[in-house]
């Protein structure tokens, strides 16, 4: 008799373990909801939504649109976990008022570097001491030889990042929100 109940009372949380897992409805994601009844479309249930960014002081409105997901990188083949794999590795982009505020310090930079580009001074150090006199601190201010007549800079200016290389060619700068489950602004080594 014991075992018969024990049998019983073991067999009610699997009962209710089936109906859970069974649902509530017949409704599938993508289909209309019953008469009466409050409903998103498919594409607004089916796709998150994507900041729009209007035009930053002084940059055109056709700049302000970000880029879809995945435009820049590498296509990326059905069953291949390239860009899932390596996602750790992208920058996160910013948007409204950080991504204007990205704009104009990255216009700052290439102002401030510009002079050290037509001298032909590309020694780190130098390039530090510009970086520093734009109120970075010393200590979030990296900058290193690229290349045998370049230099490359990575700046923490937390909740930013600044990063850019600078040859005799030219002067180039990027504004970025950091990387995803990583703290600090230097690209993550490894992966999950």
């Amino acid at each position: 008799m014991i075992k018969a109940r024990a049998v019983r009372f073991g067999m009610l949380p699997m009962a209710v373990l089936g109906i859970l897992a069974a649902g509530c409805g017949t409704q599938r994601a993508g289909e209309a909801a019953g008469p009466g009844t409050p409903s998103r479309s498919a594409s607004a249930a089916a796709t998150p939504s994507t900041p729009v960014d209007l035009p930053c002081p002084g940059e055109s409105p056709t700049h302000a649109q970000p880029k879809a997901p995945g435009a820049s990188g590498p296509s990326v083949q059905p069953g291949d976990h390239y860009a899932e794999n390596h996602g750790f590795m992208e920058p996160i982009p910013l948007h409204g008022q950080k991504r204007c505020d990205g704009l104009a310090a990255v216009a700052r930079i290439r102002h401030a570097l510009e002079p050290l580009r037509k001298r032909g001074d590309f020694d780190p150090a130098s390039t530090r001491n510009a970086l520093t006199h734009l109120g970075y601190a010393t200590g979030k201010v990296r900058s290193y030889q690229d290349g045998p007549t370049g230099v490359g800079f990575l700046i923490d200016a937390s909740p930013m990042c600044l990063e850019g290389t600078m040859s005799s060619r030219d002067t180039k700068a990027d504004a970025f929100g950091g990387y995803p489950d990583h703290f600090g602004c230097d690209q993550p080594r490894g992966g999950h």
